[in-house]
This record gives structure tokens, C-alpha cells and sequence, in this order.
């Protein structure tokens, strides 16, 4: 378990983080190898648009590869019960990398990562990033072993609460014994990637996923044959493992700064230990939110066969434009969490706003895309192999209803951040969550019957929309006192080019040709009556995504001329 409760972060930490904020900038002579070992690079525009550019070219190169990931496995296995056994497993990593990667762990790691940096450009007696390191990793490594060895032992039971009608129970267990390692793997990877974000380094953590995917594809296209849909069990216990290696040498490095005299054990510098409270809301936030896939799949595994498989295949499409739209934010978190950190509320406030309006915007052309698109997206990705017609048109269908959600996922995950950037516990969202899921249950319980995945889908999208309102308008009283009002205004704009976009691409999409002509249509019209409405409504979050686009171009330009 982690270290024992403590007080969290307070004035002292606050002296701390203003204290290192005097420091003089870095001349702008600096070398062109950028800061050296304990130096954090210095903020500004355009180190926001290149740390925001790598995080999301890399993310959306491990989405790409998580595609064909998902297409091997529709190749190889389908979308029948072989296929629905793994995605009863499958629930294991996913719950580990919200817990331990994305939402959990980082909330409460990045924080305590930026205390002590602050402390070390002071100067304080001995290296407190080494110290925190010492005082945390063991403890937490020994935690995700001891949840991994209790998954390992408890699998039947585990498949049996969470799929009790599928066919084949003992294929299941076996997946989900060969994915409990990722407890392990994912937790140390996680710990890597707060603490390098925390330094400001985000190469390493945004490739993770690219590691990741390429272990559990290579794995399916060696083993497949031999092993069936156990072999992408594997392949999850060898993607953990490389997302632990791609990070490792990057946080060596970074832990060799500068160092001061030895530290006085027990004295006012020794490194303070992670808050419990802040780790048990964090955490239990996390877990909430993943469980929407509990309900899902226990709601689907009644269903005829295949069920889980669309469900899955839709789900994993629908919610790329809510991964890109969110990579500013994986970004600018340690920003937040510096500025409330100084009391600086106003600063935290412009960039919360600015997120939200850049995000919203980004989610909302997405999601304008994928309503529209959807067939043909899904035939051109998956349709091939053991995957037929009708399992195009059922995907697509449900893919329609789970957008509905995409912009409450994303509002989620930009709001949550600000609730947690000070580093203190907060119980507000999650019991914002648990509302949101109880909305989930009760909704997906009377919509199935009738409405079979596509009833489950509309549950999905109710309980994350409720949940977003939640944390919207109790930002005020917990979290960064984001302007509501104002904040709702800037939505309603994206939101009415997106209402507008859709259907208009849905009919350039529809027309008769291939579905990669009629995708390649109905994606540019959408994306042309989005932007020109968006822009003739005063969409806030469109210029600074014009913005980053076009600095993407120029670097791509750029790398080509070289």
C-alpha cells in the first residue's frame, strides 16, 4: 500500500512551488540540447504547441495501432464467443490504465512530482525527486504486485460477476489470468509517465500505447494460429511490459540532478508522503468511470452472440476524437496544479476555460465524423475475414448512439483534472461519478430489453452527460472557479456547427461509391461546414485547433524538405 496518510500539500509546499517560480528564467542562449538534468523547460506558447503536438501525434499513432489491433482480432477471431471470452479479460487492462495510467494514479503523482522539483531548484539539502522516488515506488510496486497475485487466484470468480451468461467461462479465466499481469506493468508505467510529465518530458509517455499496441499485434500474428484468442492475452502481458521499457531511460535521466548535501533524516525537508485521502478520491473516481464497462458487459452477456464484440469495436472507434481532444490537457494539468498551487486562481482559471473550449471543439468535429460516417468507417476498418456485413451495420449503429456521449466523456475528463490539480482530495466527483453510473444502470437495465447494444449505448451517453453537468456546475465550490455561464455559451456554439455538420456529411457519405471515397467525402464535408459555421458562431477552441493543424503542417513540411 502507499505510504501512511499525511496532510496534503500546504502552505509549505505552496512557499515551495512560488519560491522555485522566482527563480530567473533560462537565457534564451540555452543550449540547443534544451535543460540539463533537474531543469524544467520554460513555459510558453510554443513550448505548449510542441509538447501538445508530440503528445497527440504519438497518441493518435497508438490509436492507429490500437485500430489495427482491433481489426487483427476481428480478422482472426471475429466477433463471436472466442472474442466475447477476451473482452471479459480485456476488462482487467482496461481498468489498470484508468486506474494507473490516464485518470488514478497521475492525479495524485504529478502533484507531489512538482512539489518536489520545486524543491530541488531551491536547493533544499540532499535531491528530493530521488527522495520522493525512494519513499514511494517500493511501497506502490509491492501494492500492484499483491493486486495482481489476487486477480490471478480470483479470475472464475471475477468472470462469473462480470459476464454471467457467456458461453465459454473457462477461456475467459485463462485471458484474464494472462492479462493480470498488466497490474504490475501498467502501475510502474504509470508511475514513469507522472513523473515525466511532471518534468515537463512527454515523448516518452506519449508512446506508450504505440509500445503497447505493437506487443499485443505482434503477439496475435506469431501465437494466433497455435494459441487462438489467447494469444492476445499474451500479447497484453508483453505490451505492459515495453511501455515500462520505452520510459525507463528517459526517467533515469531525469533523476540524475543536481545534489545538494545529504538530507537529515526526519527533518522539515524529508520528502512528505503521498496523501491517502487524495489517492482513495482518485482512485474511486477512476474506478467509477471505468465501471460504465462492468454495466455494459454485464448488461450485453445475455445478449446473442457477438454482442460484447460490437459493443467493443464501436466503443474504441467512437472515442478517438475524445482521446485527441483531451491531449492538450495531458499537457497543461501540471500548469493547473502550478498555478493554483501559488494561489494564482485567475491563471488557473483562463487555462481551464481555454482547454475546455479547445477540447469541446476538437470532440464535437469528431463526433459530427463518426455520426456521419459510421458505415463506412466500420466496414473499411473491420469488415473482412470473419467479420461480415452484418456485423458492420450493428457496429455502426451502436457507434452512432455511444457519440452521443462523446462530448460529456470529454467534459469529464478536462473538469476532473481541475478538481485534482491542487493536489488535495476531493469527494465531489466522485460522487458526481456515481451518479452518473447509477444513471448508467438504471437506464441501460430498462433500455435493453427493447433496445438490445443499442439501448446499453444510449445508457452510456445519459450517464456520462449527467456526470458532466455535475462537475461543470460544481466547479465554483470544488474545483477552479471556472465561469459557467460563460463556459456553456462557448459549447452551445461547436455544438450547433456540429448538429448542422453531420447530417450533411451523412448524406456526401451515403452516396454510392466505395467506402473509402464516401468516407474520404463525408469526413471533408463535415469538417468544411464545421469550421466555416463554427467560425461565422465565434467558436473559441477553433482557432487555437486551426493553429495547432497548421503547425503540424509545417513540421511535417519541414521534415520532408530535410
Amino acid at each position: 500500500m502507499p505510504a501512511p496518510p499525511s496532510a496534503p500539500p500546504g502552505d509549505d509546499a505552496r512557499a515551495d512551488l512560488c519560491a522555485a517560480s522566482a527563480a530567473p528564467p533560462r537565457p534564451a542562449s540555452a543550449p540547443p540540447g534544451g535543460p540539463g538534468p533537474g531543469e524544467l523547460p520554460a513555459v510558453s506558447g510554443r513550448f505548449l504547441a510542441r509538447a501538445t503536438l508530440i503528445t497527440a501525434s504519438l497518441s493518435l499513432a497508438g490509436a492507429l495501432l490500437g485500430l489495427v489491433r482491433d481489426q487483427a482480432l476481428a480478422r482472426l477471431f471475429g466477433a463471436g464467443s472466442d472474442t466475447d471470452a477476451f473482452l471479459v479479460a480485456w476488462t482487467v487492462p482496461e481498468f489498470a490504465a484508468t486506474l494507473l495510467i490516464e485518470d488514478g494514479l497521475a492525479f495524485a503523482l504529478v502533484p507531489a512530482f512538482s512539489v518536489a522539483l520545486a524543491r530541488r531548484a531551491r536547493g533544499v539539502p540532499g535531491d528530493p525527486v530521488r527522495a520522493l522516488v525512494a519513499s514511494t515506488l517500493p511501497r506502490l510496486a509491492l501494492a500492484f504486485a499483491a493486486a495482481g497475485a489476487l486477480l490471478v487466484g480470483a479470475a472464475p470468480h471475477l468472470v462469473g460477476a462480470l459476464a454471467p451468461g457467456l458461453s465459454d467461462p473457462a477461456l475467459a479465466v485463462d485471458c484474464t489470468r494472462l492479462t493480470a499481469t498488466c497490474m504490475v506493468s501498467f502501475g510502474l508505467a504509470g508511475y514513469c509517465s507522472a513523473a515525466l510529465r511532471a518534468h515537463r518530458r512527454f515523448l516518452a509517455p506519449a508512446a506508450i500505447y504505440v509500445a503497447y499496441n505493437t506487443g499485443i499485434i505482434t503477439a496475435m500474428s506469431v501465437l494466433g494460429g497455435r494459441w487462438g484468442v489467447r494469444s492476445a492475452a499474451v500479447g497484453v502481458a508483453v505490451g505492459g511490459c515495453l511501455m515500462v521499457a520505452v520510459q525507463v531511460p528517459s526517467l533515469l535521466r531525469q533523476l540524475r540532478g543536481r545534489r545538494g548535501p545529504d538530507a537529515v533524516p526526519g527533518g522539515a525537508d524529508w520528502p512528505r508522503p503521498l496523501d491517502t485521502a487524495l489517492l482513495a478520491t482518485v482512485l474511486l473516481f477512476a474506478l467509477c468511470r471505468q465501471s460504465q464497462v462492468l454495466i455494459e458487459r454485464y448488461l450485453a452477456s445475455p445478449l446473442p452472440s457477438g454482442a460484447i464484440s460490437h459493443l467493443n469495436y464501436a466503443q474504441k472507434v467512437a472515442q478517438m476524437p475524445m482521446v485527441l481532444s483531451l491531449m492538450v490537457c495531458t499537457v497543461t494539468f501540471p500548469l493547473v496544479a502550478r498555478a493554483l498551487a501559488e494561489g494564482d486562481t485567475e491563471r488557473a482559471r483562463g487555462r481551464v476555460e481555454q482547454d475546455l473550449a479547445l477540447a469541446a471543439a476538437t470532440v464535437l468535429l469528431g463526433t459530427a465524423a463518426v455520426t456521419a460516417c459510421a458505415p463506412q468507417i466500420v466496414e473499411l476498418l473491420f469488415q473482412r475475414g470473419a467479420f461480415t456485413a452484418a456485423d458492420t451495420a450493428a457496429t455502426a449503429g451502436v457507434m452512432r448512439v455511444y457519440a452521443l456521449g462523446l462530448l460529456g466523456q470529454t467534459l469529464t475528463g478536462v473538469l476532473v483534472r481541475s478538481y485534482f490539480s491542487a493536489g488535495r482530495a476531493a469527494w465531489y466527483p466522485v460522487a458526481a461519478m456515481a451518479v452518473g453510473i447509477a444513471v448508467t444502470a438504471w437506464t441501460g437495465a430498462r433500455t435493453v430489453g427493447p433496445y438490445g447494444v443499442l439501448g446499453i449505448a444510449a445508457a452510456n451517453a445519459a450517464g456520462i452527460t449527467v456526470t458532466a453537468a455535475l462537475l461543470l456546475s460544481g466547479m465554483g465550490r470544488s474545483g477552479v472557479p471556472v465561469r459557467v455561464r460563460r463556459v456553456l455559451r462557448e459549447l452551445g456554439r461547436p455544438a450547433a456547427a456540429a448538429l448542422a455538420a453531420a447530417p450533411v456529411g451523412a448524406g456526401a457519405a451515403s452516396l454510392p461509391h466505395s467506402a473509402l471515397v464516401g468516407l474520404a467525402a463525408g469526413a471533408l464535408t463535415v469538417t468544411t461546414v464545421f469550421v466555416v459555421l463554427g467560425l461565422a458562431l465565434g467558436a473559441e477552441g477553433l482557432a487555437p485547433a486551426l493553429h495547432l493543424a497548421r503547425t503540424a503542417t509545417r513540421k511535417l513540411s519541414h521534415a520532408r524538405h530535410r
